[in-house]
């Protein structure tokens, strides 16, 4: 109970005294116990969880086959792997450098022109190429 009076018709505020204000503990430990017993409850079941049986897997090699890259510097030069090659013959040399290989990575400047870049596309494409466009990515750039 929140506060008491004594028995009696005076009472204590007749007499001028406040009246008695004590707090309740018990609803407060009652709610504690509810808390603690629950708590001891899902505390054993989230230890255990959902027994999941993962696949294993073998561990394999990296791959350090090479890859047919193309790359355009911001002068317009063309390259196949480091090697200076010309428009006209980068479909031939892909295919006599990397037999049987249909996908051509192709890395180009900023700066260099869209132009330059769609005429690679285009030469690739007539090749039976699979294109593969090679960026980097930036922090800075809000993604969408």
């Amino acid at each position: 109970m929140a506060f008491s009076l004594p028995s009696g018709s005076a009472g204590r505020r007749s007499r001028g005294l406040p009246a008695m204000a004590e707090i309740n503990v018990t609803p407060f430990v009652d709610v504690v116990l509810v808390l603690l017993i629950i708590f001891m409850i899902t505390a054993h079941v989230m230890e255990y969880g959902i027994e999941v049986n993962v696949p294993k897997t073998k561990t394999v090699a990296s791959s350090v086959k090479e890859h047919p890259t193309v790359l355009l510097s911001a002068k317009g030069e063309l390259y196949l792997n480091q090697t200076p090659v010309k428009l006209v013959q980068l479909a031939d040399e892909i295919h006599t450098r990397f037999p049987g290989e249909t996908d051509v990575y192709v890395r180009a400047d900023g700066k260099t022109p869209y132009e330059q870049v769609m005429q690679i596309a285009a030469e690739l494409g007539n090749a039976k190429f699979a294109l593969k466009l090679v960026t980097e990515t930036d922090s800075k750039v809000p993604h969408r």
